[in-house]
């Protein structure tokens, strides 16, 4: 495994039972792309226990943060939950991963298709100006099973826009659409369903993707990652795979 790095914990935020977002220390020497993850963990029983987390803060913030599920009888996770500003979490030198803009050929719109926690390499991506270069629009999908696990919800439509730097940008590019499965919500339904039907470019008023301008990356679930990359090759689209550009790119790393 790669060298680790002890950090410390900055800022703790609980949105609802069963998740939560967290901050860190940066090791200054630490580099990452935007949409990475890296390997995170805390000392269990004299030994370091690491689970991959994608980190949520652009590669130019000078701390770190990630989102995470609650689980009660998670090995890692029933232990993180707890954590408070102050304690010390294990964080890996080699972020690595596949949610890369470059791994992508050139498009005109980019979206960035997520269930649960799958949204959290996302919000990292939607904070990088060269993202915002490279589309005409950037589509953020989020798909969750009740209205409070929309985490970042806040930010997305109301800070991000404002952002003194890039804010002009994001008010004119990206595009914000989640949806809920188990609630009343303004858009209700599986992505990968609202997808096939067309009802989600119909939504955000655009046409059904094609493999000639639209980019994809997915990150959630292992049956979201799967009907969303079947969707997509049926309609011609080809993943990125062994450094060859392609139309979408997978990250795998959370599928159990």
């Amino acid at each position: 495994m790669a060298s680790l790095s002890t950090q410390s914990v900055t800022e703790v935020h609980h949105w609802n039972e069963s998740l939560f977002s967290f901050k860190t220390s940066r090791d200054q020497t630490l580099r990452f792309e935007n949409g990475h993850f890296v390997m995170l963990g805390m000392e269990v029983d004299g030994k370091p226990l690491m689970r991959a987390y994608s980190i949520a803060s652009p590669n130019y913030d000078e701390e770190l943060e990630f989102l995470s599920i609650k689980v009660a009888d998670g090995p890692l996770t029933s232990r993180l939950q707890n954590i408070q500003v102050g304690d010390e979490l294990f964080v890996s030198s080699k972020p690595t991963g596949t949610l890369v803009a470059d791994h992508l050929l050139d498009g005109r719109n980019l979206y960035l298709i997520s269930t649960g926690t799958g949204l959290a390499p996302f919000i990292s991506i939607i904070q990088d100006p060269e993202v915002y270069e490279k589309f005409d629009r950037i589509i953020l999908t989020h798909g969750v099973r009740y209205t409070s696990e929309l985490a970042y919800q806040e930010f997305i439509t109301n800070q991000l826009p404002n952002n003194p730097f890039f804010g002009e940008e994001v008010r004119e590019k990206l595009v914000y659409y989640p949806t809920v499965t188990r609630e009343e919500f303004s858009t209700q339904g599986r992505l990968t369903n609202l997808m096939s039907s067309g009802k989600m470019f119909a939504d955000i008023g655009l046409d059904k993707a094609d493999p000639e301008h639209d980019r994809f990356m997915i990150c959630g679930s292992p049956s979201m990652l799967k009907d969303t990359c079947d969707i997509l090759d049926d309609w011609g689209f080809e993943e990125s795979l062994r450094g060859i550009k392609g139309h979408y790119v997978v990250e795998r790393a959370f599928v159990e």
